[in-house]
């Protein structure tokens, strides 16, 4: 029996099925409202255009891969009666709306979108609003969250979630985003090979950023700007901060960064500026802190004694109140070639590096560790007279913290 190249083409549409090239479907206030509808009729690939308006719907639910694509940022409105978008399939993109007004839980992780068990997804130049969580990632890898605004409206941190949070995640981008007025900024749990870069996280309740437990990750070019108390991270290896700024943390128990149990990661080009202390360092080991500036700190580093092997060379230290605190006398960290403002050594050779070491710790940042009340003495004489004695014959400060080869100038780029 013979075939023809129709009867052929016939059958094979009958066995494996027939692939339309994918659709576009329109979305308006005038014609189909409902993004639900659109979603539901839509095959797997197909567009989904959402034109200008307001679309008070909430719990919308995506099981097939789609681009949905906002114009004219129309409004997805859930009007505080539960989370806005579940994502419930691989290779869904999500772009161009304002996703507003999620509803409150104390039992569920309400979001604006929420990613769950799912990968290749991606979430671009939205805006959301009063949000209690923003955009929320379970179990999900290869995700792109990019570009987009998250304003929240926290006002303490027991009713209130976070920006961008993300939890057994891995290889996860997320740049170019504004996050603000959340619990936490960005926050990382059990994340690894992850980027955060180019974003900008202010006025957050608690932390501008927050991780624990998550490897292998990096943090590059991003402002955390005016947050409860600053960006924590905690429980974690192979971590690389390059190039942030950590600004403006300042309170009574505010810091710029929190290290707390880390180890062999790498801290470089940072800017600490006004910040209560610029780093608090508890349990960290191995990491190498360098070319950084602190600048108009209170503290610029407090290093606990249970810091081993790290090494911190080449920074800048000006104006601040108080350049390194530690709580020992001993100390397992090395010191070198940094600029110290405070450091009243000479350079007879003039190659540019202190004849004599310098000791950062001052007595009386030493006195306030212990008594936090004699901060008061601050500006006195006679804390001038006990720091020059303590200078001259190390008693209670570490006698081996030194930085033995002080720069005499500011250090540059060139």
């Amino acid at each position: 029996m013979t075939f023809t190249i129709k009867q052929i083409f016939l059958s094979l549409l009958f066995l494996y099925g027939y692939q339309a090239y994918p659709a576009t479907i329109e979305v308006s206030k005038s014609g189909q409202n409902s993004i639900q509808k659109a979603i539901d009729q839509a095959n797997p690939h197909d567009t989904i255009v959402v034109l200008a308006g307001t679309y008070r719907e909430h719990d919308i639910l995506i099981e097939k891969p789609l681009n949905i694509r906002g114009v004219g940022r129309p409004v997805i409105d859930a009007g505080h009666a539960g989370q806005i978008i579940v994502v419930g399939s691989d290779s869904v993109a999500i772009s161009g709306f304002q996703i507003q007004n999620v509803g409150f839980s104390f039992t569920k992780d309400w979001a604006a979108i929420l990613i769950d068990n799912k990968n290749y997804c991606r979430i671009e130049d939205n805006i959301l609003v009063d949000a209690y969580y923003g955009i929320y990632l379970k179990k999900s890898n290869h995700i792109v969250i990019r570009g987009n605004r998250l304003e929240g409206k926290a006002e303490n941190e027991i009713n209130s979630g976070n920006g961008i949070h993300l939890w057994y995640c891995d290889s996860i981008l997320i740049e170019n985003n504004h996050i603000k007025g959340h619990r936490d900024g960005i926050y990382f749990e059990f994340v690894e090979n992850s980027t955060i870069v180019r974003n900008t996280s202010e006025a957050n309740v608690r932390y501008g950023l927050h991780f624990m437990f998550s490897n292998n990750d990096d943090y590059i070019g991003n402002t955390f700007k005016n947050n409860g108390t600053g960006v924590a991270v905690m429980f974690s290896e192979h971590i690389n901060m390059i190039n942030n700024h950590f600004i403006d943390n300042w309170g009574t128990t505010n810091y710029g960064l929190l290290f707390k149990e880390i180890s062999d990661g790498e801290l470089s080009g940072n800017l600490f500026k006004n910040n209560t202390v610029g780093i608090f360092a508890d349990g960290t080991n191995r990491m190498k802190i360098s070319k950084n500036e602190f600048v108009e700190n209170g503290w610029a580093m407090n290093v606990f004694s249970n810091c081993m092997n790290n090494e911190i060379v080449d920074n800048n230290f000006i104006s601040n109140t108080f350049d390194l605190i530690t709580n020992s006398a001993k100390h397992h960290n090395h010191y070198h070639h940094n600029y110290w403002d405070q450091y009243s050594g000479y350079d007879l050779d003039k190659d540019g590096i202190g004849d004599v070491p310098h000791r950062p710790v001052k007595l009386f940042s030493y006195l306030i560790g212990k008594v936090p009340e004699s901060i008061i003495l601050l500006r006195s004489f006679f804390i001038d007279i006990i720091n020059m004695a303590e200078k001259v014959a190390p008693v209670l400060t570490p006698e081996s913290l030194m930085d033995e080869q002080p720069r005499m100038k500011i250090i540059t780029d060139d």
